[in-house]
Order: structure tokens, then sequence, then C-alpha cells
């Protein structure tokens, strides 16, 4: 890479911007990138910056935003206690789900599964956080009141997933590889109909530059309490999964929180494999972060690779 050049005050470093560009064109899909710095200019750059991209489970970070601002409210407790039955079983990785079925239902705290839904990324956590808060209405007005611009909520993770299968969701899809099977079992045409639709419109889409702007408030103290804001920060610092996307690019001394989301795939076409967060330079300058890789056919190292480019880069032209 070339030595990076002082940008204006405010501006994004030119040679950034070239370096995404020159790396974004060449990755095969539709793909958006944004980078904002928090810190000493707030300026964005990237990609595709107003395009609406299915977030998949980046859209659980407005599920928890959501409910700690109900706890900020006094609306809800974080040792208030959730009761989660097989009937609240949802899809895909929901580790929770052995649990639930071993001993009938089960008790978590609100706490638990902020924890179980941004750190696991556990859609049956996550669903039964969105049904305390209110259902997807909630994060709807907690979105619009708080004006994160274009950012979509969709319906849960069992009507969201049946519709882009092309299904209509049966309780019975939530126990072991059913919802798989019936998947299987659509024509393809019809699987490639709805799915196609879902891209050409999501209903959980949102673009790389509100998302980025939203870490940025978030990060700012702007959205949450002081204490809320810690909380959802510490637990997207401890997030378990995509260890190999954004995270893998970020050098030694950085700090970085991340949340992700993995969508489905109808061959040979990946959907919805983004990453989003904020890297913390040595010095404490901020970053926001947002990769959407809405669909591309690109394998799975070359899509990690992608990630940990941006992320890398943002080091790079990083001014100390």
């Amino acid at each position: 890479m070339p030595e990076p050049a002082r940008p204006a005050v405010g501006q994004p470093p030119e040679g950034l911007e070239n370096l995404i560009h020159d790396q974004w064109r060449l990755f095969p899909g539709k793909t958006g990138v944004a980078i904002m710095r928090i810190d000493g200019g707030d300026w964005v750059t990237g990609k595709r910056l107003g395009d609406l991209f299915p977030q998949q489970s980046v859209s659980k970070t407005w599920v928890a935003m959501t409910v700690l601002d109900l706890v900020d409210q006094g609306k809800l407790r974080l040792d208030q206690r959730v009761r989660i039955n097989p009937d609240d079983l949802a899809v895909f990785h929901q580790p929770m789900r052995d649990r639930v079925i071993a001993n009938g239902g089960i008790d978590e705290t609100v706490l638990s599964l902020l924890e179980q839904a941004i750190r696991a990324s556990d859609n049956t956590a996550n669903d039964s956080l969105l049904r305390t808060a209110g259902g997807p209405q909630a994060v709807r007005s907690f979105i619009a009141r708080k004006n994160l611009g274009a950012i979509r909520f969709g319906q849960g993770e069992r009507l969201m997933q049946s519709m882009i299968a092309g299904l209509e969701w049966r309780q019975e899809y939530a126990m072991g590889r059913r919802f798989y099977a019936a998947r299987d079992a659509v024509p393809y045409a019809q699987r490639k109909a709805a799915l196609d639709r879902y891209l050409a419109d999501p209903v959980d889409g949102a673009s790389p530059e509100a998302i980025v702007r939203a870490l940025g408030r978030l990060a700012k103290g702007e959205l949450l309490s002081a204490d809320s804001t810690r909380l959802l920060l510490d637990i997207m610092a401890r997030t378990s999964s995509g260890p190999n996307r954004l995270k893998a690019g970020v050098p030694a001394g950085w700090r970085f929180l991340h949340k992700t989301g993995t969508g489905q795939i109808l061959a040979p076409v990946s959907t919805g494999y983004n990453d989003i967060g904020i890297m913390t330079a040595p010095d404490g300058t901020r970053y926001a972060v947002a990769v959407m890789i809405g669909d591309t056919t690109a394998s799975v190292p070359a899509r990690m690779e992608f990630m940990q480019f941006v992320s890398r880069s943002v080091a790079l032209y990083h001014q100390r």
C-alpha cells in the first residue's frame, strides 16, 4: 500500500477513497462500504453510501438499542426475567434452543438476552428481546424518534427468513433442520423469485452511511444513557461471530467492537454478508465502519479478505 498523504481537515484522505474504490470495483456483486471518522472531522466516505442493503443480524443492533432505551426510560429492567418456551424458538443460529427444549422452557434476564443476541447472535434471544420491547413497531419507532435515517426493520427472524425462502412460517420449522428441509422442497424458480424480491427491496434494508452515522452517535453517547452506551459497546466488543471479517484487519494496539450479519444462500449467490463496527486507534480516535455485501458469488475467504482490506486501510490512513 502507498504511504498515506495527510488530508484537509474534515475531509477523508483521497488515497483512502481511491484505495477502497480500486478494490470495491473488482469485488463481484453488490457491495456497500462506509467509513466515518467519529472524532475530529466527522467525515464519511465509501461506496454505495445511500443504497439499501439487507442487514440480516446487523439489525440486532437496533433491537438492543430499543431495549436499552426502554431501560433508560424505566420501562424495562436489565434483571427483568423473560420466559422463553418452545413456541418462541426461531430459526437458524439459536444456541439456546437445546436448553429450551430440554427444560420445556427457560427464564432469562433482559441482560442475558442482550449478551446472547449481540455477542453470540442468537436469533431466539433476539426475537425474545423484540417481543419484550413491544415488537417490530417499537424498533421502528426508536429508529424514527432518534432520526437514524435510512434504516428499516423487518418482521423478526421467523417471518422474514421464511419470506426470503419463499415459505410461510410454521413453528415446526424451529426444530432440528426442518426449516432447511422445507426450504429445499421449494422449487428453485420460486425460491429465486422470493430472494430477488427481497434483494431488490429489503424489508430490513439499511444504507451504509446511515449505519456508520448511527454507530457514531452511539459512540458519542447521543442515543442512550451513559450506562446503557457503555453496556452495549462492551457487549459488542466481546462479539464472537465473524472473527475473520473486519476484525482480522484491525492492527494490534487498536480496539474493535462489532456486529455481524449473514443471509441465506441460493447457489451460486450468497446474500447479506455483513459486518459493522467501531475501530479505536491507540490515540483514542474512533472510526465507524460498515461493509454490507448484498449479494455476491465470491467465496467466503474472498469476502473476508475484502472486509479485512477495508479495516486495514482505515488504520493505514489514520492521521496521528
